[in-house]
């Protein structure tokens, strides 16, 4: 059938890996949310929040619906949030988060990956204590004029705010996530992706070559399933 064709079903078979993987992520996602503060969204912020995502990402309300009553039973085993930290190729600083039930095959597979990476994973505070971490919330610019509302917001406990391309970002103290959602939704705002970021105190700023040997690594780590979020520190 020709290279065009064996092109395009490569890209394909890659938007429905990355499609699938993002499912799983939500998923693991809203079952923490559910574990943590019930399975109802009108009285937790958190899996509204993730609810927003899963729309944003196309998620299958049926399977939304199934993952929320699945985390609400007691029966099912809940995920651990776990963090590992270390370093990539040419001193780059990687925090990787994950939703586990398995820990002892998360490390494993994660060290095998620095490893064949020209990476090293490190111990507990010796990478993460250079990253802040910040809640996070998207959506449309609008109409909005983005001075104004970042007085308007500063109450629900805003600290930054940013418009790239006519989306804008949201940012506060992690521990006041459930704040400025409220604050959005009081003013009817869509959010079409919340979360968090952790952002590195100083950036390192590599050359091409050097670049792609960290890059592949980053990218080894998120096909990984119990991986949900990679940052790093590089520019």
């Amino acid at each position: 059938m020709g290279r065009a064709f064996e092109f395009r079903k490569e890209r394909k078979f890659k938007r429905w890996g990355a499609m699938a993987k993002a499912f799983t992520r939500i998923g693991k996602d809203i079952a923490i949310a559910v574990k943590a503060g019930g399975g109802d969204p009108d009285s937790n912020a958190r899996l509204r929040a993730l609810m927003n995502n899963a729309k944003a990402a196309n998620m299958p309300k049926a399977t939304v619906e199934a993952a929320i009553k699945k985390a609400t039973s007691k029966d099912t085993a809940g995920y651990e949030e776990v963090t590992y930290e270390g370093y990539g190729a040419h001193g780059v600083a990687i925090v990787v988060d994950t939703a586990t039930d398995n820990t002892t095959r998360t490390i494993a597979n994660l060290r095998t990956i620095f490893n064949k990476n020209n990476g090293v994973i490190g111990t507990s505070g010796s990478v993460e204590y250079m990253f802040k971490k910040k809640a996070m919330f998207k959506f449309n610019k609008g109409n909005w004029n983005i001075e104004d509302l970042e007085l308007e917001l500063i109450d629900g406990g805003l600290i930054e705010i940013t418009e790239e391309e006519g989306l804008i970002s949201a940012y506060a103290e992690f521990n006041d996530f459930g704040n400025l959602a409220k604050a959005l939704e009081a003013k009817n705002i869509e959010v079409t992706e919340s979360g968090y970021d952790k952002t590195p105190d100083f950036y390192k700023e590599l050359g091409d070559a050097e670049a792609e040997e960290v890059i592949k690594l980053i990218e080894k780590l998120e096909e990984d399933d119990d991986v949900q979020q990679v940052f790093h520190n590089m520019k």
